[in-house]
């Protein structure tokens, strides 16, 4: 198996980040983002999705968390691109409904090299603790542009905040973790046939 470890960093006027990223872990992680919630959904995301993750993020959290959350989406999202390479041997599809207490969500990916992302998440309050609820779309907006990788969320039940996005993150972990495992019996191929994932 080839090895699908990647380290990058991602520095602008809003946000510094170092990133390093084991698509073939056991989900171990490191998260430091500044933000308490998002360092939670990242490390239920690693856990779940069995990747190894060591994060850091210095971004301008004193005016909100909106371009930290944003902007590690985009570097994770880069760092999937670049650890998949073309993409030779993966499953590419992968599914999950993780119900979380009363949440149930449906999460469903194509490693397709086109960027869609369908958000059908109705939370019932503007925040969970000091964290905006609508930067969790901005998060997977910037990862799934950055992949590029076609993603959905679909919710069927749930009224706790908390539990939906958690269940939103947990549930990405597991179906990633699955679109890219490696095929073994066609660990050779692209699994497209164009023969290209674009």
């Amino acid at each position: 198996m080839p090895n699908r470890m990647i380290s990058l960093e991602r520095n602008t006027n809003e946000t510094q980040i170092d990133l390093t990223l084991d698509l073939d872990g056991t989900g171990r992680y490191e998260v430091d983002t500044g933000c308490g919630f998002l360092n939670h959904m990242l490390e239920l995301f690693a856990r779940h999705g069995r990747f190894d993750l060591v994060l850091t993020c210095h971004g301008d959290v004193e005016v909100d968390y909106h371009h930290t959350t944003e902007d590690v989406g985009i570097a994770l999202g880069q760092a999937f691109a670049r650890a998949l390479g073309d993409m030779r041997g993966i499953q590419r599809y992968g599914s999950f409904y993780l119900p979380m207490d009363e949440a149930l969500i449906l999460c469903a990916v194509d490693l397709s090299g086109r960027c869609t992302l369908n958000w059908d998440i109705h939370c019932q309050t503007e925040k969970v603790g000091d964290f905006d609820v609508e930067c969790a779309k901005e998060f997977w907006l910037g990862f799934a542009r950055s992949v590029p990788a076609t993603v959905h969320f679909v919710q069927f039940a749930g009224e706790n905040t908390h539990h939906i996005l958690e269940a939103c993150f947990k549930g990405a972990g597991h179906a990633l973790g699955i679109a890219v495992k490696i095929d073994a019996a066609h660990k050779d191929e692209i699994p497209s046939t164009k023969g290209l994932l674009v």
